[in-house]
């Protein structure tokens, strides 16, 4: 009998996907902004800093290309398209960095810890503008008169709901009264990137409308389950703990365990000290354990799961490689 992959497995397998699937639409997309003739050499800089060493999306462009084969599509022809899409999710992860202030990430300086807001609120508009301009240069190309429209709304409508998201975020800073069901309408909001990819390459496919919107809909579930994971993530890793504390909205766990009055005050007189340390912090995942939000996150997110296994159901081509991305970030919550 043949034995179920184990974790490190699926994750290992994954992670190959991703770098076959997605390294040519990032190389593309590298090749694209370093050949632009900025005159700037702080702009020059940060540029180069962000796409040849902090940046390393092959997520996007592997899930381009998966979709458009999955409807029966040739996958090189996405290449173009991931280029665009990734010079625009860069764009928006600079932009994100100076709205959060978040100058370090995995302790590593982002744009703006390195070069500072003007520098980096540049460099993200640089990418934002050649990334647009590459998307609809190659969707003129690879689509129908009949299907453009439909293309060109799915990038509108992305750019809308993301910057609507990031803007009704903005309102939950430094509140501990936030209700998780708003969270989660942002959370949602915030997938429309995924959700875009998703669609955007079942239309050039050739996909049906039942495809475009199947995959569609599966983008959407898959983006919402990567913000949710990193959720988990920013309350074990303590400097982005205390960022969130400080700058952002609480991670769903912590919203999730202040519902329950019986903690709720132990957790607010944590977060008011006027220097949180560690200890606290191992504190707080504590209580979040003991008060089941983990489990609430972990039941959410198989719902979520759930979802996206269900629309991608009559997908016949590649469905096992889009149910594994969805395997990979759902594995145990420890």
């Amino acid at each position: 009998m043949k034995k179920d992959p184990s974790q490190e497995e699926i994750i290992e397998q994954v992670e190959k996907l991703l770098e076959e699937r997605g390294r040519k639409g990032l190389e593309l997309a590298r090749k694209e902004i370093l050949q632009e003739e900025i005159e700037c050499k702080e702009v020059r800089e940060a540029l180069h800093y962000f796409i040849t060493q902090y940046w390393h999306d092959t997520a996007r462009p592997a899930l381009l290309s998966l979709v458009c084969e999955a409807v029966g599509g040739d996958p090189d022809i996405t290449i173009p398209i991931a280029a665009g899409m990734t010079l625009i999710s860069g764009a928006t992860d600079i932009h994100d960095d100076i709205i959060d202030l978040s100058e370090i990430k995995e302790s590593r300086q982002t744009v703006l810890g390195k070069f500072g807001k003007e520098v980096a609120l540049l460099a993200g508009d640089a990418l934002l503008f050649k990334g647009f301009t590459l998307l609809i240069k190659a969707i003129k190309k690879r689509v129908t008169a009949e299907k453009m429209t439909a293309a060109i709304d799915v990038v509108q409508k992305m750019f809308f709901e993301m910057g609507d998201a990031e803007a009704l975020e903005l309102q939950f800073r430094g509140r501990m009264d936030v209700p998780p069901e708003e969270y989660l309408h942002i959370v949602r909001k915030k997938a429309a990137d995924v959700e875009a990819c998703t669609r955007l390459s079942a239309i050039i496919g050739g996909g049906s409308e039942k495809e475009i919107d199947a995959l569609g809909e599966y983008g959407r579930m898959l983006g919402m389950i990567f913000i949710l994971r990193d959720d988990f993530t920013d309350i074990v890793d303590f400097e982005e703990f205390l960022h969130r504390l400080k700058k952002e909205c609480l991670p769903l766990p912590i919203l999730f365990a202040l519902q329950n009055p019986g903690i709720k005050d132990n957790m607010l007189a944590i977060f008011s000290k006027e220097k949180v340390t560690e200890g606290d912090a191992k504190m707080i995942l504590n209580i979040i354990r003991e008060a089941n939000a983990l489990q609430q996150l972990r039941k959410l997110l198989e719902e979520i799961a759930a979802n996206a296994y269900s629309s991608i159901k009559n997908i016949q081509v590649n469905r096992r490689y889009l149910e594994m991305l969805i395997e990979a970030v759902i594995l145990p919550l420890d």
